[in-house]
């Protein structure tokens, strides 16, 4: 409990150090269509790329039951940073100092075989859609209530079409904004690092 302590108090301290720019007060910006936080470690050059975040929380996953797979000591550290991502991309209007320290801390908590081992990785978009499916991630239908984002426009499409949809629909590449499938994976990363820890 007392690292969770230190770890929370460690996020509160960078976020208000991330807002103390010196000199004239300018506005933030504000984190709106993608990360914009660029990793040493993690690539996004590469064809459908997943942005860093994505990568991180999708790559975290993957790494579960290998032999790099992260620790509970890792998971208490993992989850205030975690929960305080969530917290950003929620509130609609984060930052892009905040995410970028927030990625920054959870890159530094992962070792370097495990950065390493996510790099490798190279998920796309297509790889996030295939954690979606088997998951049973549904978004952008439009049946039941809450039916996601799609609002009634994914009736008569083909399982790929509704797929692509939603994948276009819900932020797949890196929905700043906190809708779609990436929402739904740092939900589930957050839930892993809480069974963990």
């Amino acid at each position: 409990m007392r690292n969770w302590s230190k770890s929370l108090w460690l996020v509160l301290v960078v976020v208000v150090l991330a807002g103390c720019t010196g000199g004239e007060a300018t506005p933030a910006s504000a984190v709106t269509g993608s990360d914009t936080y660029v990793s040493a470690d993690l690539d996004t050059g590469y064809e459908n790329a997943l942005t860093v975040r994505n990568q991180l929380a999708l790559g975290i996953l993957n790494l579960d039951g290998a032999e790099n797979a992260t620790t509970p000591e890792q998971a208490e550290a993992l989850l205030p940073l975690w929960q305080a991502l969530r917290g950003t991309m929620r509130s609609g209007a984060a930052a892009t100092a905040e995410v970028d320290a927030l990625l920054a801390q959870i890159e530094e908590t992962l070792t370097t075989v495990q950065l390493d081992a996510i790099g490798a990785m190279r998920l796309t978009q297509d790889d996030l859609r295939a954690w979606a499916e088997s998951q049973e991630v549904t978004l952008g239908t439009g049946e039941g209530a809450g039916g996601g984002m799609g609002g009634g426009g994914g009736h008569g499409l083909s399982d790929e079409e509704r797929a692509t949809r939603q994948a276009e629909n819900g932020g797949v590449g890196g929905d700043g904004g906190g809708g779609g499938l990436s929402t739904a994976l740092l939900d589930e990363v957050i839930a892993f690092l809480e069974a963990q820890s």
